[in-house]
């Protein structure tokens, strides 16, 4: 009896520790972003435009002698930021670490967030937040920015009008989840990409589309870990009328004389 007494408990310890063991698993293996599949399909620009041909007379006569007062309006091209826009397809599936598949669903909508980031290394995911709340700071507020500010610094963005502080200027977006994480809605600093060829006009930030949002991994303090994230949308239309599920914009470097591109890694996460 006491033998079986023992094989009763050692089972028990067994089974016990099969349980703590899928606890720790399933622990570890949680929703994150994972780094998609990406195609590029098109690259958009305008044309160069060519000067502006200026050669006044005076009744008829040579303008010799006259001084002519103008006012000249340009619209240029900012190279200081650039765009990504696009759509979004995925499948659910439960693969092991050589991505042998064990079952695969098939989506009928997508839904969840586009990321974006120039860190290179891994994003702590447990830590992302508002870009505010990495300082220490109790809300957002406009003398909150110095994640953003470390961010103009890295990119050489020293322009007031179209620095990285002054673009993301508002705080309206949705509430969002990114893995287990959730911020409240109107916590982050955001912007909204424009629908066909105009700004977004709405009363309540659950309203707009293409809406992103800049936040903070809280590591590298050097020049930051951000991270620019907007959701999925539904097949929606986009900046030039046609139909996308996202569209994000990102800081290039503006630095003097800088002529190369700035690498950005993606992430996708699926709801």
């Amino acid at each position: 009896m006491l033998k079986s007494a023992a094989r009763g408990i050692n089972t028990l310890a067994f089974l016990l520790a099969i349980v703590a063991m899928l606890a720790i698993i399933s622990h570890f293996v949680n929703s994150l972003p994972v780094g998609p599949v990406v195609d590029i399909t098109a690259n958009l620009t305008p044309n160069a435009t060519v000067a502006t041909k200026v050669n006044s007379t005076v009744n008829g006569s040579s303008p010799g002698g006259y001084i002519f007062i103008m006012t000249m309006d340009i619209r240029q091209q900012n190279t200081r930021w650039k765009a990504y826009v696009g759509n979004v397809t995925g499948t659910f599936a439960l693969d092991d670490a050589n991505t042998n598949t064990f079952y695969q669903w098939s989506l009928t909508s997508i839904a969840g967030e586009v990321y974006s980031t120039r860190a290179s290394g891994t994003v702590t995911w447990a830590q992302i937040n508002c870009t505010w709340a990495a300082e220490g700071a109790l809300r957002a507020s406009l003398s909150n920015r110095t994640i953003e500010e470390r961010e103009n610094a890295a990119l050489g963005h020293v322009n007031q009008d179209d620095n990285i502080t002054a673009t993301f200027d508002r705080t309206n977006h949705s509430s969002v989840t990114i893995g287990s994480i959730v911020v409240g809605k109107n916590q982050c600093f955001t912007l909204q990409t424009w629908q066909n060829d105009n700004e977004q006009s709405f009363s309540d930030s659950d309203d707009a589309n293409f809406t992103q949002i800049i936040m903070y991994d809280g590591t590298n303090t050097t020049n930051g870990n951000v991270v620019y994230v907007t959701p999925i949308e539904a097949n929606i239309e986009g900046f030039n009328s046609n139909l996308y599920d996202f569209q994000m914009i990102v800081p290039e470097n503006a630095g003097i004389g800088f002529s190369s591109s700035t690498a950005y890694y993606f992430y996708v996460e699926l709801s």
